[in-house]
């Protein structure tokens, strides 16, 4: 099934992320989490590739292809590209259509210091683009950066490249995380007036700890919301309150997303089943 089906106005799309154990961890581990998150029945769960986009050792196919086939959910798969080749990019696409995947996240990926990027593809929109054009009919998606990508000047010269990897054939969009809804119907609003009318889904982290924040924060520079700031600083130091607060914080966010009707929600659970049906049990009404 290609995603894009999914937003046929019957409902509001609900999804989830997963990432695959680290490299020396148990991939059963991962399997242990999807036990309890498929309970949860979300239209699709995302896989993603790994933060140094290697093709080795990748697991993510596996466990896309275990979403469907072992627990009757749709998956899509991660795939990066500013450290592949195409010859790479060529086996990765062979090996999700062999397994089954009918969807690809196409993005550009998180350089790696110290070693330069390969040259095929140098942005999301250019793998989006080969992706389209070859002999596979995968559904494309593609991120959006409601306060605009790290790397970009700007806005007005973010949503020009968003609007790129909708033309090169994006055709659904998920939001990196954000904490202010303004910034997100403000970025959506950008969105619609340059044109791009494929679905978005807003993504939302729990935030249960300071140190993920804060990392998160250096990675795509999010705003930390007045709000936000003051539960941090009020429960920081108390692991079960901030994790609470946390799961207030992220519910807030998604009833007041629901209200504005937003196309879809994509939680990211940080492989945490406990938090993701937490939040699932707030707001199972509003779906």
């Amino acid at each position: 099934m290609n995603l894009k089906d999914l937003f046929n106005g019957e409902k509001t799309v609900f999804s989830f992320e997963i990432f695959p154990p680290k490299r020396d961890a148990d991939i059963n581990t991962i399997y242990t989490t999807l036990d309890q998150l498929h309970y949860l029945d979300p239209d699709f769960i995302s896989v993603t590739y790994g933060a140094s986009g290697s093709l080795a050792n990748n697991s993510t196919c596996e466990i896309a292809s275990a979403i469907k086939k072992q627990y009757c959910l749709e998956a899509a798969a991660h795939l990066t590209c500013v450290n592949s080749t195409r010859e790479e990019i060529d086996i990765m696409l062979e090996r999700l259509a062999n397994a089954g995947i009918d969807n690809i996240l196409a993005l550009r990926g998180d350089r790696v210091p110290d070693v330069p990027p390969k040259e095929d593809f140098l942005h999301a929109s250019d793998l989006i683009g080969y992706i389209r054009s070859s002999r596979y009919d995968f559904g494309i998606s593609a991120a959006c950066y409601p306060e605009g990508h790290p790397d970009s000047p700007d806005m007005i010269d973010d949503i020009r490249n968003l609007k790129r990897k909708v033309d090169a054939g994006a055709e659904h969009l998920i939001s990196q995380l954000f904490l202010d809804n303004g910034m997100f119907y403000s970025f959506l609003e950008k969105a619609r007036i340059a044109g791009i009318d494929v679905p978005i889904e807003a993504g939302i982290m729990p935030v249960v700890n300071k140190k993920q924040i804060e990392r998160m924060v250096t990675l795509c520079g999010a705003t930390l919301p007045e709000k936000f700031i003051k539960m941090m600083e009020k429960f920081e130091h108390k692991p079960e309150a901030m994790r609470d607060a946390g799961i207030a914080y992220a519910t807030n966010q998604i009833v007041d997303l629901l209200a504005h009707g937003v196309d879809g929600i994509h939680l990211y659970t940080m492989n945490n089943p406990y938090i993701a049906r937490r939040i699932c049990q707030n707001v199972k009404t509003l779906f």
